[in-house]
């Protein structure tokens, strides 16, 4: 593998992990601020799962793109033209390298394109996963609040039935 090959892997990991960093734990729980602590651990424990997953797909998925299109081998016969231009002397013929040059802007063309549409997706499933985190959040407060209704109800019948039983005893 060629230090251009190398470069551009290193490239991408670096822009993948920056663009999928998580969260600090504690900006992560001051976003669920009405979950108890165990619920905020269970979810911070399965976002940062979520988010580990993400990174192996989008490198796996990248890794086999540039197996199919054969970008490490189109990268190290650049490499191996430059250094050969380099070391010939006699090497005058400038239009070769200028043809190098327009079919190496091409394929970077082509890659910026491909890891756009990559990171487009990546923010679309960042945004399912907000989407189902706010349902997550709505549902709790929901079910808290048919709680809170059911045990007003409750209440209200043990009242009715101790206000009822004291008028029968009491004529």
């Amino acid at each position: 593998m060629g230090t251009r090959h190398m470069e551009m892997k290193k490239s991408f990991k670096f822009c993948i992990r920056s663009l999928l960093t998580p969260c600090s734990k504690q900006e992560f729980c001051q976003a669920f601020p009405n979950f108890t602590t165990a619920e905020q651990e269970r979810l911070h424990r399965m976002f940062i799962q979520v988010i580990t997953s993400l990174h192996g797909n989008v490198e796996d998925e990248f890794q086999s793109v540039c197996l199919e299109t054969q970008v490490g081998t189109a990268l190290d016969t650049v490499e191996q033209l430059v250094e050969e231009q380099a070391l010939d002397r006699l090497f005058s013929d400038k239009t070769n390298v200028m043809d190098v040059a327009h079919d190496l802007s091409t394929m970077k063309k082509d890659q910026i394109q491909y890891l756009t549409k990559m990171l487009e997706t990546a923010e679309e499933q960042n945004q399912c996963l907000r989407d189902r985190v706010e349902l997550l959040k709505k549902e709790r407060l929901d079910v808290s609040g048919m709680a809170n209704a059911v045990e007003r109800l409750r209440s209200g019948s043990v009242m009715y039935g101790m206000y009822n039983s004291n008028s029968l005893h009491n004529p």
